[in-house]
């Protein structure tokens, strides 16, 4: 049987579209700060891309300063602010951030100052999906953006990070979104590109790339595509619970992100688990691919009052667009089984 992909929330796998587009990119030749028409042809690549984002993410008349990911994004519109946030947000978030806010046990972050805070739109490992409260100084859109429709002039925040491959883009490129009137001091200066705001040559193959998936992942969003993941993602929740019905399944009946399922197996290591599911042909993961690749307990279930035991034994299972009903059962019974064999050594 072939590998079944299901960590779509670590990256996503490159769209057809970014591909070709980075191809078209590559025959470019010029910087796009030169003014010569080789130069000029490099910046409608680039302020193509740029609309494309914005366009994506209903951000028309916002300033879209591309960077080299979300995490980069998140440090440019942080530091130096004095910000909270909680303890469910990235770790490139509260890097940045006092992260004292309180979260519900359903994994609702409870709002303080509006102005003064950071808070997710959706959740990485678990995805629960927050409301955005009015007035809100930055929005970490990344897991998101292309799965549930994010329009940034509507939401009432300041800046948002969003990042390409998370969406079917390529890896190291992402953006910060800024409403007009609101700026940031440059973390990297130079050249003065990007308005000033992040100096360095653009890297305008991966930003040609990031454009076309956005573009893309705006027109599948359009035609449901992401409710018939959630269709699918609902029919793997079923099966794993009845399958073993001792099993957590966090963020169940509370608004979630269609694709994302994190589940919780009393007595079974999380790191354990990756690990037999790796050598049976599934790739899933046990919290948030940022982190390493260390596996550890998870920093988003200890804040929502899970002990470190179960923090510890919970994996993510993140779907996407071609996963199919048959995939997922195949999933679940592998999974089942090899629960059933770790329970009976537990014994």
């Amino acid at each position: 049987m072939s590998r079944l992909y299901l960590d779509w929330n670590a990256t996503a796998p490159l769209r057809a579209e970014a591909k070709a587009a980075m191809a078209a990119a590559m025959e470019v030749v010029g910087n796009p700060s030169s003014v010569h028409a080789e130069g000029r042809a490099a910046k409608a690549v680039l302020e193509k891309a740029r609309q494309q984002v914005a366009a994506a993410l209903g951000a028309e008349g916002a300033d879209v300063v591309f960077t080299s990911g979300a995490t980069e994004a998140a440090a440019l519109a942080c530091a130096g602010r004095g910000l909270i946030c909680a303890a469910v947000e990235h770790e490139a978030v509260t890097a940045w951030c006092d992260p004292v806010l309180p979260v519900e046990p359903a994994g609702a972050v409870g709002v303080g100052i509006p102005g003064r805070m950071a808070l997710q739109l959706a959740n990485s490992e678990t995805g629960i999906v927050q409301t955005l409260p009015e007035g809100l100084a930055v929005s970490d859109l990344t897991q998101g953006f292309g799965k549930l429709p994010v329009a940034f002039n509507w939401l009432g925040c300041g800046i948002g990070l969003v990042s390409a491959h998370k969406l079917g883009g390529p890896s190291g490129v992402g953006a910060l979104v800024l409403r007009q009137g609101i700026d940031v001091h440059a973390q990297i200066r130079g050249g003065g590109q990007e308005s000033g705001r992040r100096a360095g040559t653009e890297n305008l193959i991966g930003i040609a790339g990031f454009g076309a998936a956005a573009e893309a992942a705006a027109r599948d969003l359009a035609l449901g595509v992401w409710e018939e993941v959630a269709q699918v993602r609902n029919i793997l929740e079923s099966a794993l619970s009845a399958g073993a019905n001792n099993t957590i399944s966090v963020g169940k009946g509370v608004a979630r992100l269609p694709n994302t399922l994190c589940i919780i197996a009393p007595g079974w290591k999380g790191e354990t688990q990756v690990m037999a599911m790796d050598l049976a042909g599934f790739a899933v993961s046990a919290g948030s691919a940022c982190s390493s690749g260390k596996v550890r307990a998870s920093k988003v279930l200890r804040a929502m009052g899970f002990d470190e035991a179960a923090a510890g034994q919970a994996i993510r299972l993140s779907l996407g667009p071609g996963v199919t009903e048959q995939d997922v059962l195949r999933f679940a019974e592998v999974w089942t089984k090899a629960y059933a064999k770790a329970r009976a050594r537990a014994a």
